[in-house]
């Protein structure tokens, strides 16, 4: 139910004129100290408040300085990640990013996503061409996948291949908490061999460390992901699970860790609270949560990144309309 609330309020807030994810997000910046009051939420300012960031009095610890330089500004693709609006058509979607100020879709290949793994080689050329005629682009692909095996895994990567999307997110394995050893060797293995498959098609993967998974202390599948082909295996790095994981510190030593060999970027936030059943994570608008924007951002730029850059929305907008 609450799955429905939240889809149904960003479907109604998304075909208004001002999205009041505008006034959130220039908010936020604000809160920061990365960028002026009252300016809405756009490509521009984002890269503004990326820059700031990097020119800022925050400096990262000299024993964990990113080992790539600065390349320059940010020229990457900042994606809207389609998850939270599988109602809208790939059209209605692309139009309601592009008018936000995104420049790019991170879009759902998988089961209850925007294209059906079963569909992919048919659909997937027919959602990426709609998106690109309302002049957005589709850098990177989220799925289900876990395994080479998977019958849909060749049909998904050939085609994202051929329509040249340079990378994709895969499922995701649990830790059963029996044998954790192998039950990270055995993940590690079925991911490499997605790696491999991605390969053939000229597709990165990029794993994302999500809480409560495999991946989620960074630590453990680096042992995996540092074993592969940097040009095809790296990661796909969550601030937010990284912060909500590591505490105080060692979130960033993982953003470091990560750094040389990040493919895509995650950003969304979140803030601890108390229930009548003990603490929880959050879901919450950037800068209104735990994670260190200004440091984030400061490391990215150091290290040079240039690679898709997607937004999470997994809060409520408080005091908005269902739609019908």
């Amino acid at each position: 139910m609450a799955g429905n609330k939240i889809r149904a309020k960003f479907d109604f807030n998304f075909g208004k004129i001002q999205f009041p994810l505008e006034d959130r997000m220039a908010h936020a910046f604000d809160r920061n100290g990365l960028s002026g009051r009252g300016k809405s939420f756009s490509r521009r300012n984002f890269l503004a408040a990326a820059s700031a960031a990097a020119c800022s009095a925050v400096s990262l610890p000299r024993d964990v300085q990113p080992a790539v330089a600065a390349r320059g500004p940010y020229k990457g693709k900042l994606c809207l990640f389609s998850k939270p609006l599988p109602e809208m058509d790939w059209r209605r979607l692309a139009r309601a990013a592009k008018r936000v100020g995104f420049d790019g879709i991170d879009l759902t290949v998988r089961p209850g996503g925007h294209v059906l793994p079963e569909s992919a080689a048919e659909d997937l050329p027919k959602a990426v061409s709609i998106i690109r005629e309302e002049g957005l682009d589709v850098p990177m692909i989220t799925t289900a996948l876990v395994s080479a095996s998977d019958p849909a895994a060749r049909a998904i990567l050939s085609t994202a291949g051929k329509l040249s999307i340079p990378f994709y997110k895969p499922g995701y394995y649990m830790y059963k908490l029996v044998d954790v050893r192998k039950e990270l060797e055995r993940a590690g293995n079925e991911f490499r061999g997605l790696v491999e498959l991605g390969k053939q098609f000229g597709m990165q993967a990029g794993y994302h460390n999500h809480e409560e998974y495999v991946g989620a202390p960074v630590w453990d599948m680096a042992t995996v992901i540092e074993t592969l082909d940097p040009n095809w295996g790296g990661y796909y790095f969550d601030v937010r699970h990284a912060t909500a994981e590591g505490g105080v510190g060692c979130w960033k030593i993982a953003t470091n860790l990560v750094l040389p060999r990040l493919k895509m970027a995650a950003v969304k936030d979140f803030y601890w609270e108390k229930t009548a059943k003990g603490w929880r994570d959050q879901n919450c608008p950037l800068g209104e949560g735990m994670v260190d924007w200004k440091y984030y951002f400061g490391a990215l730029a150091q290290a040079g990144f240039q690679g898709p850059i997607s937004l999470h929305l997994e809060y409520e907008i408080p005091g908005a309309t269902a739609a019908e």
